[in-house]
């Protein structure tokens, strides 16, 4: 397989794969958020609205649409770093682990230099804990859809479709 046909196959399925993710990440976000009576979180909203400038919104409907916009665009986006480290040769579970400390990593500098949130140094420990198997769920996720992507009749390995 080419260069750029192998990296093609590799952004899209990680497309793809970081869609599963944050589906995954919702749904445990989501349950945790009902057992623990908390509202959900409006940190995608926040975080996308300064970086783009956007002061305030007309309503609260349009900053919910926002929020839900910036999570999965957020999430599925990332999913192209995992399709990356695959194609640069990584093994499926350090890819994995490469993708899941990558996106927490950027979560944990991003948020207080925007100042949406204070460093994680001053959170509660249960309160990282939480965060981050948010973020393991997604990693996780990704990773698994990835390679039933990767492996999938007719997926193309090494050059070589599988199906033949």
């Amino acid at each position: 397989m080419r260069i750029a046909e192998k990296l093609a196959s590799s952004i899209g399925k990680g497309l793809v794969a970081g869609l599963a993710g944050t589906a995954a990440m919702t749904l445990s976000s989501t349950l945790e958020a009902r057992l623990r009576h908390r509202a959900p979180s409006s940190a995608p909203a926040r975080t996308t609205a300064k970086a783009l400038g956007i002061t305030s919104f007309e309503k609260d409907i349009a900053q919910a649409r926002f929020n839900d916009l910036s999570h999965w665009g957020y999430g599925t986006g990332w999913g192209i770093v995992r399709g990356l480290l695959s194609a640069a040769g990584l093994p499926p579970s350090a890819a994995t682990l490469a993708h899941g400390a990558a996106v927490w990593g950027s979560e944990q500098v991003a948020l207080p230099a925007l100042d949406i949130a204070p460093p994680a140094i001053f959170w509660a420990p249960r309160e990282i804990a939480i965060d981050a198997f948010h973020h393991t769920v997604y990693a996780v996720a990704t990773g698994i859809a990835f390679e039933l992507l990767s492996n999938a009749p007719g997926a193309r390995t090494k050059g070589r479709n599988k199906a033949s």
